[in-house]
Protein backbone atom coordinates (compact mmCIF):
# COMPACT_ATOMS: atom_id res chain seq x y z
CA UNK A 1 0.00 0.00 0.00
CA UNK A 2 1.19 3.52 -0.77
CA UNK A 3 2.43 5.59 2.13
CA UNK A 4 2.40 9.05 0.61
CA UNK A 5 -0.76 11.10 0.22
CA UNK A 6 0.02 11.88 -3.42
CA UNK A 7 0.60 8.19 -4.20
CA UNK A 8 -2.76 7.29 -2.66
CA UNK A 9 -4.46 9.94 -4.75
CA UNK A 10 -2.65 8.66 -7.86
CA UNK A 11 -3.97 5.15 -7.16
CA UNK A 12 -7.52 6.47 -6.87
CA UNK A 13 -7.31 8.59 -10.02
CA UNK A 14 -5.65 5.78 -12.03
CA UNK A 15 -8.43 3.42 -11.03
CA UNK A 16 -11.10 5.91 -12.09
CA UNK A 17 -9.36 6.48 -15.44
CA UNK A 18 -8.94 2.73 -15.97
CA UNK A 19 -12.67 2.14 -15.47
CA UNK A 20 -13.58 5.04 -17.74
CA UNK A 21 -11.22 3.79 -20.48
CA UNK A 22 -12.61 0.27 -20.16
CA UNK A 23 -16.16 1.57 -20.59
CA UNK A 24 -15.31 3.60 -23.71
CA UNK A 25 -13.28 0.77 -25.24
CA UNK A 26 -16.06 -1.76 -24.62
CA UNK A 27 -18.67 0.58 -26.10
CA UNK A 28 -16.57 1.03 -29.23
CA UNK A 29 -15.95 -2.72 -29.56
CA UNK A 30 -19.68 -3.36 -29.34
CA UNK A 31 -20.42 -0.72 -31.98
CA UNK A 32 -17.73 -2.17 -34.28
CA UNK A 33 -19.13 -5.69 -33.82
CA UNK A 34 -22.63 -4.44 -34.63
CA UNK A 35 -21.41 -2.66 -37.77
CA UNK A 36 -19.53 -5.74 -38.97
CA UNK A 37 -22.67 -7.85 -38.48
CA UNK A 38 -24.76 -5.46 -40.58
CA UNK A 39 -25.81 -6.83 -43.97
CA UNK A 40 -27.73 -3.74 -45.17
CA UNK A 41 -25.54 -1.17 -46.93
CA UNK A 42 -27.81 1.78 -46.12
CA UNK A 43 -27.87 0.94 -42.42
CA UNK A 44 -24.10 0.47 -42.41
CA UNK A 45 -23.57 3.84 -44.09
CA UNK A 46 -25.57 5.59 -41.38
CA UNK A 47 -23.69 3.80 -38.56
CA UNK A 48 -20.20 4.20 -40.05
CA UNK A 49 -19.60 7.89 -39.18
CA UNK A 50 -20.65 7.29 -35.57
CA UNK A 51 -18.32 4.30 -35.21
CA UNK A 52 -15.42 6.13 -36.84
CA UNK A 53 -15.98 9.02 -34.45
CA UNK A 54 -15.84 6.63 -31.47
CA UNK A 55 -12.59 5.10 -32.73
CA UNK A 56 -11.04 8.52 -33.31
CA UNK A 57 -11.95 9.62 -29.79
CA UNK A 58 -10.34 6.49 -28.34
CA UNK A 59 -7.15 7.19 -30.26
CA UNK A 60 -7.15 10.83 -29.19
CA UNK A 61 -7.47 9.83 -25.53
CA UNK A 62 -4.73 7.18 -25.98
CA UNK A 63 -7.05 4.34 -25.06
CA UNK A 64 -5.97 2.67 -28.30
CA UNK A 65 -2.96 3.43 -30.50
CA UNK A 66 -3.48 5.74 -33.48
CA UNK A 67 -2.29 3.05 -35.91
CA UNK A 68 -4.82 0.58 -34.51
CA UNK A 69 -7.51 3.21 -34.99
CA UNK A 70 -6.46 3.64 -38.61
CA UNK A 71 -6.47 -0.11 -39.19
CA UNK A 72 -9.94 -0.44 -37.66
CA UNK A 73 -11.35 2.40 -39.74
CA UNK A 74 -9.81 0.97 -42.90
CA UNK A 75 -11.24 -2.51 -42.34
CA UNK A 76 -14.66 -1.07 -41.51
CA UNK A 77 -14.65 1.01 -44.69
CA UNK A 78 -13.73 -2.07 -46.72
CA UNK A 79 -16.58 -3.99 -45.13
CA UNK A 80 -19.14 -1.26 -45.85
CA UNK A 81 -17.93 -0.78 -49.42
CA UNK A 82 -18.26 -4.51 -50.15
CA UNK A 83 -21.91 -4.61 -49.06
CA UNK A 84 -24.54 -4.73 -51.77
Amino acid sequence: MANHKSAQKRIRSNNAKRLRNRYYAKSARTAIRKLRATKEKQEALTDLPRVISLVDKLAKKSVIHKNKASNLKSSLMKHVNQLQ
